[in-house]
């Protein structure tokens, strides 16, 4: 078995086991907060548990970032191994969920994504595509590396991806933001200084509509980004000719 093709098994089977650990608390609180099954609008959480809750995902965050830094070897492999840990996290969070919960119905039932710096909310199968977008990603890396290949992410592939991913994560905040401005809280954010329950400003807040038009134009940033690596990369591959 070649080294990359270990690399990538192992932090394989270390994304799988995060993402039980993540459905797994998912449970507990589920117990605790939603006895007859998860459903919006959100219950108010207790400040001691909303920040355990809130710091356990920043470490989730360094942990996923600290696998893909040990496991690559240059700046763009490590990039390209933490997005591929994320995203087999994410995919296996869903899929263990629904083993032990039986949830989601289906892809398009709306979930709580993150709630760093306020919540992110959307349908199951947003999340999925944006995982499923960074592995396509991570193996069109690591294939072109493993052929001494030069993978170089320029400035205006990073524009693009960075642009693509803010853009995302504003659908996923959208229909928050817009019921916030409607009904007239002035609170957006929960802060780990807040003497108040998490959710408690948005207790009768129920997902209304997703914003695909702009989770799909940061989708497509995202691909163009991608479409310009393969573009530089192809052109590498064509013999010059001699006039």
């Amino acid at each position: 078995m070649k080294p990359i093709t270990k690399t990538i098994l192992y932090l394989t089977i270390f994304s799988i086991a995060m993402g039980y650990l993540e459905s797994s608390v998912v449970v507990y609180l589920r117990k605790i907060y939603y006895p007859d099954g998860f459903k919006f609008p959100l219950i108010p959480v207790s400040p001691d548990i909303a920040i355990t809750e809130f710091l356990r995902e920043v470490a989730t965050i360094i942990m996923l970032i600290g696998a893909g830094i040990m496991a690559g070897k240059n700046t763009v492999q490590r990039f390209a191994f933490f997005i591929y840990s994320f995203a087999i996290w994410d995919i296996f969070y869903y899929v263990f969920l629904k083993i032990l919960l039986n949830w989601p119905e289906s892809l398009f039932t709306w979930d709580i994504l993150f709630l760093i710096p306020f919540p992110w909310v959307g349908p199951v199968i947003a999340p999925c595509i944006v995982s499923l977008t960074m592995i396509f990603l991570t193996l069109i890396i690591v294939y072109h590396q493993e052929k001494d290949k030069h993978v170089h992410i320029s400035f205006i592939n990073w524009m693009f991806l960075i642009l693509g991913s803010i853009t995302v994560i504003s659908s996923f905040v959208w229909d928050y933001i817009m019921y916030l401005s409607v009904n007239g809280t002035g609170k957006v954010v929960w802060t780990l200084s807040s003497n108040t329950n998490l959710f408690e400003e948005v207790s009768n807040y129920i997902p209304q509509q997703f914003n695909w038009w702009l989770f799909g134009i940061g989708e497509g940033f995202i691909l163009i980004a991608i479409l310009l690596i393969l573009k530089r990369l192809k052109n590498r591959q064509k013999p010059k000719t001699i006039n």
